[in-house]
């Protein structure tokens, strides 16, 4: 059976849902194809439930530490697996069920289930139904890398996806994977009770971070107790009466973790292998994201790509940024372009990560003429009164135009506090704007406007 729309959303990820939203409000007629999960990864096994996790970690953490703050607690603090999954399972269900009710009351839209697969460039095939648009929005994001290693096949093993299903505490859980997804689950089950592994192929975590930022992420799970094997070589894994052992060496003695279990978390890739898109003309990079111009449309006219599919972005709020460049693109007349965003996101552990714009790395290859200035968290007041002194606050300006470049915040709020820096940079305006800013007292974001007036050449 055809079925004619004027528009067909391939999946219901972070933007999806809302450009259909926005198409409803036009009055077109839209259909919204989902073969999985309302929402997409990150309402259901990526950020909301994750950082679910996270803040029940914080609170295990926080109880450890009670007696520094003149708190007493009797008896040991332990992490009930069961009581910590029904709560994350009912935050990440009611987002999910939010956004079906919200799809399911939209007059104009059609919520379809099953597989959708290009049959041409402007109709796909659902389940036996054929649903032809002049527009396509592909929105069908990514999932976790499955790495190609000796025996790997062989033993159980999680992605960041099925992490969401674990009861239990891991006696010895081993990560393999030292960046985002990797760290934050690393410190969540630490604190929970399970003696954690880091592995990672680099020599240092989160490699394409600066030197002095990698360090001080390292240090501060280092503190909480979790051990790191960088520089890992020649990965295979194999079935061990203890549960897995995973090599990090290929030396004539191979060097061996042995865990209770593992997570694999060493990246994604796109959903692009089963659309049917050589029915099409829509080309791919050599990673298998759709390519897309600055206004997110693919070498297919007619059809655009969304969300994490299209390689732009890897976060939820660029996903979102999406929506909002075709939206603004095709119904206000307002030429919004990929472009003009700029690089942020958050690492999630405890104390947070936040960075914005380029890196110092990136400053000083570009040759520019630029300034910085770094505090150390231990000269935060808000972060000595929490007890949360690890991390710092380092930004880099343009010397000639007086532009914020980028900024990190590591530390107690800090993936809060970098927006104000983030606002300044988007307004184009020097950074005196903020330098002479007065900010409340004690707050993290008042240190940022005496770091500002504190820079020196780079």
């Amino acid at each position: 059976m055809m079925r004619k729309y004027d528009a067909i959303i391939i999946g219901t990820g972070q933007s999806g849902p809302a450009l259909a939203g926005r198409m409803n409000q036009e009055g077109l007629k839209v259909a919204i194809i989902e073969r999985h999960l309302i929402g997409g990864t990150c309402v259901n096994v990526g950020c909301t439930p994750t950082k679910t996790m996270v803040g029940s970690a914080r609170v295990a953490a926080f109880a450890r530490r009670a007696k520094e703050f003149g708190i007493v607690i009797d008896g040991p603090i332990r992490a009930d697996m069961k009581l910590i999954k029904a709560r994350k399972d009912q935050v990440a269900g009611e987002s999910n069920r939010g956004v079906t009710r919200w799809l399911e009351g939209m007059a104009n839209v059609d919520l379809i289930r099953g597989h959708a697969r290009f049959v041409e460039p402007h109709a796909v095939a659902v389940d036996g139904d054929v649903l032809q648009a002049d527009k396509i929005i592909i929105d069908v994001g990514a999932r976790a890398r499955i790495p190609d290693w000796s025996g790997l096949d062989e033993v159980p093993y999680f992605t960041s996806s099925s992490m969401m299903d674990v009861e239990q505490v891991p006696e010895h859980l081993i990560i393999v994977g030292g960046s985002y997804i990797g760290l934050e689950f690393a410190q969540i089950y630490r604190r929970f009770g399970s003696r954690v592994t880091v592995v990672e192929m680099h020599d240092k975590v989160i490699a394409r971070d600066d030197e002095d930022v990698s360090t001080a992420v390292q240090e501060i799970l280092e503190n909480d107790g979790i051990r790191f094997r960088l520089k890992a070589e020649c990965l295979s894994a194999r079935a061990h009466p203890e549960g897995v052992a995973v090599q990090v060496r290929c030396d004539e003695d191979p060097e061996e973790e042995i865990g209770t279990h593992l997570l694999v978390a060493v990246g994604r890739v796109p959903n692009t292998d089963d659309l049917g898109l050589e029915k099409t003309s829509i080309k791919l990079n050599p990673f298998g994201y759709i390519e897309v111009d600055d206004y997110l449309c693919t070498s297919e006219p007619g059809v655009w790509a969304i969300g994490d599919v299209n390689g732009r972005g890897a976060f939820t709020h660029t996903s979102y940024n999406d929506y909002e460049i075709v939206a603004a693109n095709l119904f206000d007349d307002d030429p919004r372009k990929v472009t003009d965003r700029i690089l942020c996101f958050g690492l999630f552990i405890d104390p947070p990560l936040g960075r914005i714009g380029m890196t110092e790395r990136e400053v000083r290859e570009s040759g520019r003429r630029a300034l910085m200035g770094k505090r150390m968290m231990t000269r935060v007041s808000r972060a000595r009164e929490f007890g949360e002194t690890q991390g710092f606050i380092k930004i880099l300006v343009d010397a000639d135009t007086e532009e914020i470049l980028g900024a990190t915040i590591l530390g107690l709020n800090g993936d809060e506090a970098v927006h104000s820096l983030l606002d300044v940079m988007y307004a184009k305006k020097p950074y005196t704007v903020i330098s002479r800013a007065v900010h409340i007292h004690p707050t993290v974001c008042e240190l940022i406007p005496t770091v500002l007036q504190e820079l020196s050449p780079l």
